[in-house]
């Protein structure tokens, strides 16, 4: 309020000044140019100037609200055209992240259009598209993104060959990773879309020839990549063992072929030697497969490797009891390894030491196997009733309960 009274009086102050400043003296103006002369007070000049200036001001302003309602009202106009792309790409994108993909292709295609950089917006009909079962618009939005924007190729195509992943068109995802690795050869993304591509098609031996790539360009982390080889190299020595079961006598080759392959350090990886070991069974090669078990548990302790040795018939089943029997003084609470042990001494036809292991198993876990064993074992000892409870028992802990039916009553 104080503000705006002091505005006022400093209005009134000026005007009482200009007032005095006409009254004292009120100027002389003349401008005359060739026929045109024009005469008048200083202070009738200033305003004639003052009202000129304004009168451009508000035709200014006139002009521009004119062009502006026009603006408004025309649907044609720049600023229409441009709020129409801004709501179709923004309801565009929302429709593909809640899964209304007619929608989505709709609005995203008319942004894209709109758009001077319409990649994103033809990667998104291009999914729409695609979820929709229309793989050919699907694959012509991709066609006009790079016709829009050829720079982005790459992420075009690494688009298509997910798209076409999500098909099923395997050979032509790879067809297109393989063209994009030729261009460029250490782009991580290339990299991991081909390892996914290989590992869909089950090619094991193209997964394994791209783990030096993977490694070195640090497409995954150790983790995982640890796992894929693993997995890899497992898939390789199973298909390797089915390889030698049609090839009569030289039936191991194959899968001994595929073993020298694998490091040292992968060749004392226990997933690896228990594929390595299972395979040779297979091939009837139960010796062979108990050797390289042995070395393996020799150098580094694993249950899971102790309990396919219980499994394996060596040359000499006491010598294979005595070395499994060595390793009970530093693990003689692992229920995996006293089950190993029941299981080698039924090979010896030791069957009071087999009965104690499996009880002895039985006291620090309770499993399937376990029971089934001494089940077995009870029931051709005689003692049938207590056989049968152990038996029930293996089918509950494997969530395969016997059904609930009436039985004669016990005569």
């Amino acid at each position: 309020m104080r503000r705006v009274l002091l505005i006022l009086l400093l209005l009134i102050a000026t005007g009482v000044l200009i007032a005095l400043a006409v009254v004292e003296h009120p100027g002389y103006v003349l401008i005359a140019y060739k026929n045109f002369r024009y005469e008048s007070s200083l202070w009738a000049t200033v305003a004639l100037i003052a009202t000129i200036a304004l009168a451009v001001y508000l035709l200014r302003l006139l002009l521009s609200l004119v062009f502006v309602s026009g603006g408004v009202v025309n649907p044609w106009s720049r600023r229409n055209r441009k709020r129409r792309v801004q709501l179709a790409s923004e309801q565009g994108l929302l429709d593909l992240a809640e899964g209304r993909w007619a929608r989505a292709v709709r609005h995203l295609q008319r942004a894209a259009e709109g758009e001077p950089q319409p990649l994103i917006y033809y990667l998104g009909a291009a999914r729409a598209a695609n979820e929709l079962g229309d793989y050919e618009q699907s694959d012509s939005f991709l066609e006009k993104a790079l016709e829009r924007q050829p720079h982005a190729e790459l992420a075009i195509a690494l688009a298509h060959a997910e798209l076409q992943q999500a098909r099923g068109q395997t050979d032509a995802a790879l067809e297109t990773l393989q063209v994009m690795r030729e261009r460029h050869p250490h782009h991580r993304q290339v990299l991991r879309h081909l390892q996914q591509v290989h590992q869909q098609r089950g090619d094991w031996p193209a997964v394994i020839a791209l783990l030096p790539d993977l490694r070195k360009d640090k497409v995954l982390g150790d983790a995982e990549l640890s796992a894929l080889e693993k997995q890899a190299w497992s898939a390789r020595l199973t298909s390797a063992g089915h390889e030698g079961l049609n090839n009569g006598e030289l039936a191991l080759q194959p899968l001994t072929q595929a073993w020298q392959h694998l490091s040292k350090t992968q060749r004392s990886e226990p997933r690896l030697v228990a594929v390595y070991a299972r395979q040779l069974q297979t091939l009837g090669a139960s010796e062979e497969a108990e050797e390289v078990v042995r070395t393996a548990l020799s150098r580094q302790y694993d249950s899971s490797l102790v309990d396919l040795y219980g499994l394996l018939r060596g040359r000499d089943p006491l010598k294979q009891l005595q070395a499994a029997e060595g390793w009970l003084k530093a693990n003689p609470s692992d229920p995996v390894l006293l089950l190993c042990l029941g299981r080698l001494s039924l090979q010896n036809q030791l069957w009071g030491k087999a009965r104690e292991y499996f009880e002895s198993s039985l006291t620090f876990a309770r499993s399937p196997q376990a029971c089934a064993e001494l089940a077995r074992l009870l029931a051709q000892q005689g003692e049938v009733q207590r056989s049968n409870e152990l038996f029930q028992e293996s089918l509950g802990l494997l969530d395969q309960p016997l059904p609930n039916l009436p039985l004669p009553v016990p005569v």
